[in-house]
């Protein structure tokens, strides 16, 4: 086991716990470190030390904020080899990908917020009594508790830091028990461009997002999440009637008509389904085609699938491992209990840790089924059924029990737009692609 030991970020300064947490490299199943499991009184340290700082934090002017984020941003780029190496031995994703997709990404993204600190505007409202204006004034919120998933835990920390930043708000971040290394670093870094107390990092389990969540000295929660946790988080915050924002779990769904180039579009699917092992909440986990072009699509997502390899992180592989072994044994239960309408065509068998570097890699499932599920595990995984969709335009495959609305509509593949007129205007949120 490794000697690293992490600690939270507390009003500027490290804070250690002495319960812990192991952690795992999910690409070999070796433990690298520990980290804290903090407790309800951590949590209540962590959000006293928030609400001082809002004290003056709220006050500081757009550009003393704008200015604070371009100097987070410039230490995120200069510190980018030590994050990716944080980001990569916690999720076992491929290194180059890492680098330019979320690590330098991350501080080009920090850049964009800082410029919005400044472009905050309230509007007026109108004169509705005679000697008076009423107008909109942007206030921010107060302290902000912020929770981050394990499939980006990176660029998820820099997509809650940032606006909240931006804003004039303070913030308690607790980032996944299984990947926190690189939002300490990142706190850390905070700590160092930032006021004691304005970035808070809590490290711990689903005790203490519980904790922090329904902590009476929060004034918003904001989470990106399973839609279990999601909903445990709601219920929560309204004990306190507190603002939300919740960003949770997807199952997306795309609809492929007859008149598409068979391989190139199972490409494109292939890609957006397996990206990160799959673990993204907008993955292509179900491809409904149209008859006439059912059989081609599916023979060519099944070679698309063969063709999409896994492997160790300094490799060349498209994606690495699952998270963790919790998850791995989620997928393998749903396999485990397909219905009878549904068959594996390719894929399907468990790879071992240490295994990605000696023995030739599997290729991710693709399975082929006669009826939908609502039942999706955030993994490398697509479904592939035949339909009519130009008489069933829209409530089949947006049928789902995930936290995005079925408004959001699923990507369409077709050669012209007209060979989809109901599905596009079905939903705001379609699009069709060539």
């Amino acid at each position: 086991m490794s000697d690293l030991a992490l600690h939270n970020i507390i009003d500027g300064e490290p804070a250690m716990v002495a319960a812990r947490m192991e952690l795992t490299d999910p690409a070999t199943g070796e433990v690298y470190g520990t980290a804290p499991r903090s407790s309800a009184a951590d949590v209540d340290t962590a959000v006293a030390a928030a609400r001082r700082a809002f004290a003056s934090w709220r006050r500081s002017t757009p550009g003393e904020r704008q200015e604070a984020l371009l100097r987070l941003a410039d230490l995120v780029a200069e510190h980018a080899d030590r994050l990716l190496d944080a980001e990569v031995r916690a999720t076992g994703k491929p290194r180059e990908t890492t680098r330019a997709l979320e690590i330098l990404r991350g501080a080009d993204q920090l850049r964009f917020f800082a410029g919005a600190a400044r472009v905050l505007e309230g509007v007026a409202a109108g004169e509705y009594t005679e000697g008076h204006t009423s107008y909109v004034r942007r206030e921010p919120v107060g302290v902000v508790a912020q929770v981050t998933p394990w499939n980006y835990p990176f660029m998820m920390a820099v997509w809650k830091l940032g606006p909240a930043l931006a804003a004039g708000n303070t913030v308690v971040l607790k980032p996944s028990d299984t990947t926190p290394w690189s939002t300490v670093l990142l706190g850390e870094l905070a700590a160092r461009v930032l006021p004691p107390g304005v970035v808070n990092v809590v490290c711990g389990d689903r005790d203490t997002g519980r904790a922090l969540a329904g902590h009476a000295g929060v004034d918003m929660v904001a989470i990106t999440g399973s839609t279990r946790a999601g909903s445990e988080v709601m219920a929560a915050a309204s004990a306190e009637v507190k603002n939300v924002h919740l960003e949770l779990g997807g199952k997306a769904p795309a609809v492929v008509f007859a008149d598409v180039d068979p391989r190139r579009t199972a490409r494109a699917l292939a890609d957006a389904a397996f990206f990160n092992a799959g673990q993204d909440c907008t993955a292509v986990t179900r491809v409904l085609a149209e008859r006439p072009a059912y059989d081609a699509v599916l023979a060519a997502l099944v070679e698309a699938a063969r063709t999409t390899r896994t492997g160790p992180p300094s490799g060349e592989a498209f994606f690495g491992p699952l998270n963790s072994a919790a998850q791995a044994d989620r997928v393998s239960s749903v396999l485990a209990g397909l219905p009878d309408h549904a068959v594996v065509e390719t894929g399907g068998k468990r790879l071992e840790p240490r295994a990605t570097s000696s023995s030739p890699p599997p290729s991710p499932v693709c399975a082929r089924t006669t009826r939908w599920s609502s039942r999706r595990p955030s993994a490398r995984w697509s479904r592939c059924s035949r339909s009519t969709p130009r008489r069933k335009p829209w409530s089949w495959p947006t049928a789902s029990t995930s936290g995005w609305p079925p408004v959001s509509g699923p990507p369409i593949w077709a050669a012209r737009r007209g060979s989809a007129p109901n599905w596009t205007s079905a939903a705001s949120g379609s699009t069709a692609t060539r």
